[in-house]
C-alpha cells in the first residue's frame, strides 16, 4: 500500500516536498489557499486543493488521521501553521512535521507536540557553510550538533587498500557506510574490496573526527 502524505503550504519548500514524495511513489494531498499555487501542482499530484489550513473542519474532512504524516510547510501565517499543527495532533496524525519561521514559532509548535520542527533556510545555510569550510568533502549533512554524514573523494593514501587493512573505525574513528562508483552506491561495503581512487566514500562520525580526516 502506498504511503499517504499531506503537504500544507505550496511555496517553493512545500511544493518541492510534495513533488519529491510523489516521485518516490507516495500518494500526496497538496493544499494551499492560493489557487495559482494549487493549479501549478495539480497535474503532478493525485490531489491538489485550495483551502485554509487553519480551518479545523477542513483538516478533519481530509481523513487526516489515516495519513502517514502531514508536512506543514506554511510558516508565513503563524496562526494557520499553529492551528493546523494543533488539529493534526488532536486527531491523531502519527507524524507531524512543521516548518518554523523563528524560534518563538518553534517553541509554540514544540508545546503543541509537533514531532519534527525544521528551519529549512537555517539548516541549508549551516550545511553550505560546512561544505565551504571543508573543501575535501563534496557534501556534508548534520545528523546532530556533534555528528554528521559526509561524502568525500577517496583519500590518496587509502587507494589500493581495503577497509579491513585500513581499520577505519579504530584508526580514524569514522564509519564507512557506503561507497559510490559512478552512479552505483554500495551500502555496507565489503571490507575486503580494494578501494580505487575514483570512488567516493560516504562516512559517518563525529564532526571532530571528520574534520581531522
Amino acid at each position: 500500500m502506498k504511503k499517504q502524505f499531506a503537504v500544507f503550504g505550496l511555496g517553493s519548500f512545500g511544493e518541492s516536498i510534495a513533488l519529491e514524495l510523489q516521485k518516490l511513489g507516495c500518494e500526496v494531498i497538496a493544499v494551499d489557499k492560493d489557487m495559482e499555487r494549487v493549479n501549478g501542482i495539480a497535474d503532478s499530484v493525485p490531489y491538489a486543493m485550495q483551502a485554509d489550513i487553519g480551518d479545523p473542519e477542513f483538516i478533519r474532512s481530509l481523513g487526516t488521521r489515516n495519513l502517514d504524516a502531514v508536512v506543514i510547510a506554511e510558516a508565513e501565517s503563524l496562526e494557520a501553521s499553529i492551528m493546523a499543527a494543533l488539529e493534526c495532533k488532536e486527531i491523531g496524525v502519527p507524524n507531524v512535521i512543521a516548518k518554523a519561521k523563528n524560534n518563538r514559532h518553534a517553541t509554540v509548535l514544540r508545546k503543541i507536540g509537533v514531532d519534527t520542527i525544521i528551519f529549512p533556510e537555517k539548516e541549508m545555510g549551516v550545511r553550505l557553510a560546512k561544505n565551504l569550510m571543508s573543501a575535501s568533502f563534496t557534501d556534508w549533512i548534520a545528523l546532530s550538533p556533534d555528528y554528521s554524514i559526509v561524502e568525500t573523494p577517496m583519500p590518496a593514501k587509502w587507494s589500493g587498500k581495503t577497509l579491513k587493512e585500513l581499520d577505519v573505525r579504530r584508526n580514524y574513528e569514522v564509519n564507512v557506510v557506503g561507497i559510490k562508483s559512478g552512479a552505483h552506491v554500495e551500502v555496507n561495503p565489503d571490507p575486503s574490496e580494494v578501494l580505487r581512487k575514483e570512488m567516493v566514500l560516504i562516512l559517518v562520525g563525529s564532526n571532530a573526527a571528520l574534520e581531522a580526516l
